[in-house]
C-alpha cells in the first residue's frame, strides 16, 4: 500500500466519522510540512546557511563537470595528433623519405 493510498483511507475514515475536509486537509499539511522540516535536519540543512550550502556544491559540480569535459576534449585532441603523425611517418616511409635520414 503506498503512502498515497494510506493518507486517502485515512481521510475517508475520518470524514466518514464526523471530522470535515478543511481539517483534515490541515492536519495533512502540518504533519507534511513537519516531515519536511525533519528530513531536512537530517540532512543537516536546517540551518540558514543551507541555501549558500547549496548553492556552492551546485557551483562546484558545474565546475567538476567542465574540468571533465576539458580533461575529455584534451584526450582525444591529443590522441588525433598522435594518429596524425603516425599516420605522416607511415607515408614518409610509404614515399622513400627514410633515405633523406641516411
Amino acid at each position: 500500500m503506498t503512502n498515497e493510498d494510506m493518507l486517502a483511507k485515512l481521510m475517508a475514515q475520518a470524514s466518514s466519522q464526523g471530522t470535515d475536509l478543511v481539517t483534515l486537509r490541515a492536519v495533512v499539511e502540518e504533519a507534511s510540512e513537519m516531515g519536511a522540516d525533519r528530513v531536512l535536519y537530517r540532512l543537516g540543512l536546517e540551518d540558514e546557511n543551507a541555501q549558500d550550502d547549496l548553492d556552492e556544491l551546485r557551483d562546484l559540480l558545474a565546475a567538476w563537470r567542465a574540468a571533465k569535459a576539458s580533461a575529455s576534449k584534451a584526450v582525444i585532441e591529443w590522441a588525433v595528433r598522435g594518429v596524425m603523425a603516425l599516420l605522416l611517418i607511415g607515408i614518409a616511409f610509404r614515399l622513400g623519405a627514410t633515405d633523406l635520414l641516411r
